[in-house]
């Protein structure tokens, strides 16, 4: 009998045991090839000896020391890494435990820069519908999942969310792919002047959306519009690269790829890989200028921001992926996915769209592909693939709620960047029979 509290009470989960590169191993020796590194985290696989040698190592100095008293070597040496190679301005870094938490402090230091700034009519937060921040009440609230909202709605502060950035459900026929785009940004401009824009604080969107619409890039000049409009107004933007940053997309960051620059950028999951729990808030130098030519001191903070084995498990990370050129087998493996899923599923009844950047590639499944109807929600398709891929031997991310926070399946593809091309094939081969084994099963 467990006495942990999982994430489902009715749920029996096999006992994962050992780590083998992109592969983990449970306690009856079943093997999985592991196709989203968790929740596009383990971006290096599950056993790369580099960074376990620098967590041993670190440990060996000292484990923890409390940043109201000390700074450490290892967070000094990771800022100086993330700041060199991050889009320019951006050159302090704030150091949490994980992307909730990266989030929520990217909210209310934006909250104390317009208070040290002499704005303090500006704290709404604006973002986007089908959006995911967080787990955090405040995360939560700037979300624009409604499933996940739902329950705590009662508890969330009032935010505004706009339409997102989602070519295939939303571009019209009679439009480009950049006349959408700057359609769709429009409309943060309208928001904000609905709203005042001299109560407006920020502006949060992820460069590709994640975990609840399944790998939705922008589409080209979306977001260089949403940054003219930030700037009119005065609105700061912050882009959430939680999922999709450190190299998932195929550059280190992701909004490399949009040529925008944001006034925050929140990373977490692919910063360190699954080996210690990290996050972090990367602050252009006005933010950073206006806090310390003011009051001087972030009123925020967390027990473990700064952990020293947490940072020096990030710095393995980065090194690892700069030294073993990772960014370019991205790029090219994720080719060889995209191409594969297109050939294995173009022409599949039930697959609507294959879409992503990188290794970050989502397949949105549809009960009609004319009409891009999704499945009834109550046939829950997405644990289906789920329970059948692990079946299989393969790990992938299913989700629900894709069109609307209700309907909609989709399934999100996130491998570790050490990949190699026959198990790209092999990913595909196995995702196309649990897939067709699901279809099967909610038939009958």
């Amino acid at each position: 009998m467990s006495h942990v509290f999982h994430r489902h009470t009715k749920v029996r989960y096999p006992t994962a045991a050992k780590g083998d590169g992109p592969y983990l191993v449970d306690s009856d020796g079943n093997r999985y090839l592991d196709a989203s590194g968790g929740a596009a985290v383990s971006c290096l696989g599950h056993s790369h000896p580099v960074v376990i040698q620098a967590i041993k190592d670190q440990l060996d100095k000292f484990p923890y020391a409390h940043t109201a008293f000390f700074t450490n070597q290892a967070s000094e040496e990771l800022a100086d890494h993330l700041t060199q190679r991050a889009p320019a301005g951006l050159d302090r870094v704030y150091f949490v435990s994980g992307g909730s938490e990266a989030n929520e402090s990217a909210m209310k230091l934006t909250r104390q820069y317009f208070l040290e700034a002499g704005q303090p009519a500006r704290h709404r937060f604006i973002a986007r519908l089908q959006s995911y921040h967080g787990n955090t009440l405040g995360a939560l609230a700037v979300g624009g999942n409604m499933w996940r909202r739902e329950p705590y709605e009662p508890l969330l502060i009032e935010t505004s969310h706009i339409a997102p950035c989602y070519a295939y459900r939303h571009q019209r026929a009679d439009e480009s792919l950049e006349a959408y785009g700057q359609r769709a940004a429009n409309e943060l401009e309208a928001e904000i002047l609905r709203l005042g824009p001299e109560t407006v604080a920020a502006f949060f969107a992820e460069p590709v959306v994640g975990a609840t619409a399944g790998v939705v890039p922008a589409v080209p000049g979306y977001f260089k519009r949403i940054r003219e409009i930030c700037d009119k107004y005065g609105v700061l933007l912050i882009l959430d690269e939680v999922m999709c940053g450190m190299g998932r997309t195929g550059t280190l960051f992701a909004c490399e790829q949009d040529g925008v620059v944001p006034d925050l950028l929140t990373c977490a999951k692919g910063l360190g890989a699954g080996y210690q729990p990290i996050g972090a808030v990367m602050v252009n130098k006005s933010i950073y200028e206006a806090i310390e030519q003011g009051s001087g001191a972030f009123q925020h903070g967390f027990t473990y921001i700064g952990h020293p084995t947490a940072c020096a498990a990030a710095l393995a990370v980065q090194r690892v992926i700069e030294d073993e050129d990772l960014l370019a087998n991205v790029r090219d493996r994720g080719a060889e996915l995209r191409a594969a899923l297109d050939a294995r599923f173009g022409n599949h009844h039930a697959v609507g769209d294959v879409r992503g950047r990188g290794l970050f590639v989502g397949i949105e499944l549809v009960a009609d592909r004319g009409s891009k109807e999704p499945f009834e929600a109550s046939l829950k398709l997405n644990a289906a693939i789920k329970k059948r891929a692990m079946s299989e031997g393969l790990l992938c991310y299913p989700g629900g709620g894709t069109v609307d926070g209700r309907k909609g399946d989709h399934i999100l593809l996130a491998p570790a960047y050490i990949v190699e091309s026959h198990h790209i094939e092999d990913i595909v081969n196995r995702l196309a029979t649990s897939i067709d084994g699901a279809l099967q099963d909610i038939a009958k």
